[in-house]
């Protein structure tokens, strides 16, 4: 029987949602967090979190794990639950039905219970809590939504609206590589290679692995006017006012002004879109599936073959052809 849902609100979740900084190193903040709570295995999460540190997580992974540790913790202990030792399945599934109902999207559930449950094989394994609570998985069925690319003509009309060096550079840099907007706005001057056309993608933004993308004629050309108006002193290809740094809300924010110029602010475009779009159209220009995997940087070819679901031409052809012997009365017999 699925234990009652409280709402879960504390002042230490409030504080850690809008936290923006993370002092000196992630571990240093998470440590000074976890000195002014109480929770159920506060010692065990302390003990997993500088296990992840050693093992050298990305602070922002770092922080999202954490995050979603503390989010089960504070219910589990707004449930009436003490100690953590005795925590069982129903407990987790309490948890997914409970944020659930908090209106979140099940993929950010999925992804909160995918650090739990890490957290939890951690003391499975070194015999903290029982090893029958992650016997079954948890199944939670997520939408299988289609990328969303950009049309070829919303293309040429949101590249004909970008007036400055700088946004026209980091958007065609977008739409011809497919680097995630991270990545592109983490370059510097010495992960260009202008001579050869390649960008060395040291470290990926989502598995750590690198990669190198390639630059077409005209993002080429964009760059290298970006590069001749740029202030030489800067290190990082990409900066901001005040900062080291362009930051991603204010790349969001060229982007939708650009979108806006061009009379596309109502098609739902995201900054993503570009991704989407450098994929569905290299392979419908008929590159294949393997070589674009590497291109983007996807571990697992199943995420890159949800592109050729969109821009499937064969089965597109099939249909047609088999339509018109239809609409022709070519069919006969019974069903």
């Amino acid at each position: 029987m699925t234990q009652a849902r409280p709402i879960v609100s504390t002042q230490f979740s409030r504080e850690f949602e809008k936290a923006h900084g993370v002092p000196k190193t992630a571990i240093d903040g998470i440590l000074k967090r976890l000195s002014r709570v109480e929770l159920p295995g506060k010692e065990h999460l302390e003990d997993y979190m500088r296990h992840k540190w050693r093992l050298n997580h990305k602070p922002a992974t770092f922080l999202s794990s954490f995050g979603s540790i503390v989010s089960f913790l504070t219910f589990y202990q707004t449930s009436g639950r003490g100690r953590l030792e005795e925590v069982v399945r129903e407990d987790l599934e309490a948890f997914v039905e409970h944020e659930q109902d908090r209106g979140l999207k099940i993929t950010t559930v999925k992804t909160k219970l995918a650090c739990i449950v890490a957290f939890l094989r951690f003391l499975s394994e070194r015999d903290m809590i029982r090893e029958a609570v992650l016997k079954r998985k948890i199944r939670l069925k997520l939408p299988d939504a289609l990328p969303r690319a950009m049309n070829p003509s919303d293309v040429r009309k949101l590249i004909a609206a970008i007036d400055d060096t700088r946004g026209r550079a980091l958007i065609l840099l977008l739409l011809r590589t497919g680097l995630r907007i991270g990545e592109a706005l983490g370059l510097t001057l010495n992960d260009l290679d202008i001579r050869d056309r390649k960008v060395h993608l040291f470290e990926g933004e989502k598995n750590s692995q690198g990669r190198v993308v390639y630059l077409s004629e005209d993002a080429l050309f964009a760059l290298r006017l970006w590069l001749t108006n740029r202030d030489p002193a800067k290190q990082v290809l990409f900066y901001g006012q005040g900062r080291q740094s362009l930051g991603y809300s204010s790349a969001r924010i060229l982007f939708v002004k650009y979108l806006k110029k061009a009379g596309l602010e109502h098609k739902g475009y995201s900054i993503h879109s570009l991704r989407h779009t450098f994929a569905s159209e290299l392979l419908n220009a008929g590159m294949r599936l393997e070589c674009l995997q590497q291109l983007l940087g996807h571990h697992d070819v199943e995420v890159t073959r949800r592109y050729a679901r969109l821009t499937d031409k064969t089965r597109e052809e099939e249909y047609f052809r088999a339509m018109a012997v239809i609409e022709q009365g070519g069919i006969d017999g019974e069903y």
